[in-house]
């Protein structure tokens, strides 16, 4: 089946309700149901230190009722992002599977439309289950509205208003960017659930107490752009050596977070870009001098001192350097020549080094046609089976290393 078939048919067929859902006479996909234990950590949550609450320093009203109506609850009340659905694609006659590869997806991703078909080519191909795990907010773990595009034009519309000079604001990223503007801390609260709800899902199967996961199963791991991101901080910390003998594939990723440009109308807009940037890489310090909790974290824990040095490229850079020396055999990376949200030599400079001795394989591809980070495969019948080829050379090379 043609990339462009295989796309169209998962695309019609993808649902949370149904436990099993028949792709072909090889592979399903199993639904299953998550609860993650740590609301607590999140913006209004009784582990999230209330006395130290950082806003920008813009108008109290800079946002109108709608925004904050609709965006900015509590986020510990989101209740989607609490307990949900998450899809494992695996081969149809295989109850438990002892081989599984955490799939990880991009920033501002509503829908797993664009990862399924690779997930299932890789299945086929390696013979190991993929579990499509939602980060937090991300997917279905957001309120439906969020996705909502009449609902998210007025949005966009009363945000534009605001914000006369705003770039690259569309319906497509007002929610994730009006969040991230209000409180760009929620990305490393929200970031460090995804973590935490990934080790929990690791200990609930090695326990034996997953229907279709082996106690002994092992772990590799493929990722998308920010994806990439929560999969580094996982395998760096090694949480009880879970990650020792992982392997792990990235696809348009891996640069620390201030190499990135994630400003466009799919992503971020440039409101949101600056706040979070200012957050998270220019006054972190600050911040964290202010507030024990986040000081906690990110300073006493290994899981938040790898978030830390992934944010800034001159932040622990030794420290993050000698980590990915150990690791080198473990990971491979493949960019693209005209990605300009993760450019290819700002992943070289992270997986590889400042003096470029680290032996991280990373492979710059370019296809012979028009394509963005956000859509590197179009699904476009003018150019079905130039997309194919691609498609096929990009997931036999990721395929290969993960086998």
């Amino acid at each position: 089946m043609k990339y462009i078939d295989l796309f169209n048919h998962l695309k019609k067929i993808e649902n949370y309700t149904d436990n099993e859902i028949e792709i072909d006479n090889q592979t399903v996909i199993r639904n299953f149901t998550f609860e993650s234990n740590y609301r607590f950590l999140l913006p209004g949550g009784s582990g999230n230190n209330d006395d130290y609450e950082y806003i920008p320093s813009v108008p109290e009203d800079y946002e109108p009722d709608i925004i904050q109506e609709i965006l900015n609850k509590k986020d510990t009340e989101i209740l989607e992002n609490i307990k949900f659905r998450y899809h494992m694609i695996m081969p149809k006659h295989e109850v438990k599977t002892n081989k599984v590869i955490f799939m990880f997806h991009g920033f501002n991703e509503k829908y797993w439309s664009k990862y399924l078909p690779w997930a299932k080519y890789i299945a086929n191909k390696t013979g190991k289950t993929i579990i499509l795990f939602p980060i937090a907010f991300h997917m279905n773990r957001a309120p439906a509205i969020w996705s909502d595009s009449r609902e998210m034009y007025h949005v966009s519309q009363k945000r534009k208003e605001r914000h006369p000079d705003i770039i690259c604001s569309s319906l497509s990223n007002v929610a994730i960017s009006t969040r991230l503007h209000n409180k760009p801390q929620r990305f490393i609260w929200s970031g460090l659930q995804s973590y935490y709800d990934v080790i929990d899902f690791v200990e609930h199967f090695k326990a034996g107490k997953h229907p279709a996961i082996s106690a002994d199963a092992t772990i590799d791991f493929c990722s998308y752009s920010i994806g990439t991101f929560l999969g580094e901080i996982l395998m760096m910390s090694n949480k009880n050596g879970y990650f020792s003998k992982s392997k792990y594939a990235t696809f348009c990723g891996g640069a620390v977070f201030n190499r990135l440009s994630p400003v466009s109308k799919f992503i971020l807009d440039s409101e949101a870009n600056v706040s979070l940037y200012s957050f998270v890489v220019e006054h972190l310090e600050s911040h964290m001098k202010r507030d024990e909790v986040l000081r906690y974290y990110l300073n006493a824990q290994p899981e938040g001192i790898n978030f830390r040095c992934m944010l800034n490229y001159r932040t622990l850079t030794e420290y993050r350097e000698e980590t990915y020396m150990r690791m080198s055999d473990q990971f491979y990376a493949i960019t693209l020549a005209k990605d300009e949200v993760v450019p290819p030599y700002e992943v070289i400079n992270t997986l590889q080094g400042v003096c470029r001795n680290i032996p991280i394989k990373v492979d710059i591809l370019d296809f012979p046609y028009k394509y963005t980070h956000e859509d590197p495969f179009p699904a476009l019948p003018r150019i079905a089976d130039e997309v194919d080829e691609q498609f096929r050379i990009t997931f036999d090379k990721i395929s290969d290393f993960l086998k």
